[in-house]
């Protein structure tokens, strides 16, 4: 099995770029697991229709699962990406406010030197989100907000949903192929 990845997807809009990252990790061999929120739940029923289900490769777990092992830093993952993450979560995270799975595990990446990838979906952004993304910066997460970019003349939002998730598996370091890169012929 290749790397353990946590995919935790947060209440803002855009989860379909979370579900594409649980997607394609879990293509490209590595063990994902998804820690979904009550309000992602609630978004994906918006914006992916209520019969939306995640494959059965893809383990998924609850914000409010106290018995995941994903509670503990012993529980090894190689890192973790927050995508969307809404402010909620960001102001929670740069607070250290572990209020749930979601945020527990984000915290225990940054404590145990994991690479944490945090994907703002919020636009536009306040002081207190702008400070919140620096503190969690100097913590040693990376801020990746989903902006565009149009090098790699996207057609569809297909398209540009496929260059986020594959700036975020760059990240991440696992090899993709989603989107064409600049200057690439």
């Amino acid at each position: 099995m290749g790397k353990r990845i946590v995919v935790g997807i947060s209440g803002a809009s855009g989860v379909i770029i979370g579900i594409r990252t649980a997607q394609a990790l879990a293509e490209g061999g590595c063990e994902v697991h998804v820690i979904l929120t009550d309000a992602a739940r609630r978004v994906i029923d918006e914006e992916m229709g209520k019969g939306f289900a995640f494959p059965p490769e893809i383990t998924v777990h609850r914000e409010n699962d106290a018995a995941s092992a994903l509670n503990s830093t012993s529980f090894l993952i190689d890192a973790m990406v927050l995508v969307p993450c809404s402010v909620k979560s960001l102001a929670a995270l740069a607070s250290g406010y572990a209020n749930n799975l979601l945020i527990r595990c984000a915290d225990g990446a940054l404590r145990t030197g994991k690479r944490l990838v945090v994907v703002p979906r919020e636009t536009p952004l306040s002081l207190s989100a702008l400070e919140n993304m620096v503190s969690l910066r100097r913590d040693g997460a990376i801020i990746m907000p989903p902006c565009a970019a149009y090098y790699h003349q996207p057609k569809t939002v297909d398209d540009m949903t496929d260059f986020f998730v594959g700036k975020i598996l760059d990240l991440l370091a696992v090899e993709n192929k989603l989107y064409r890169r600049w200057r690439d012929e």
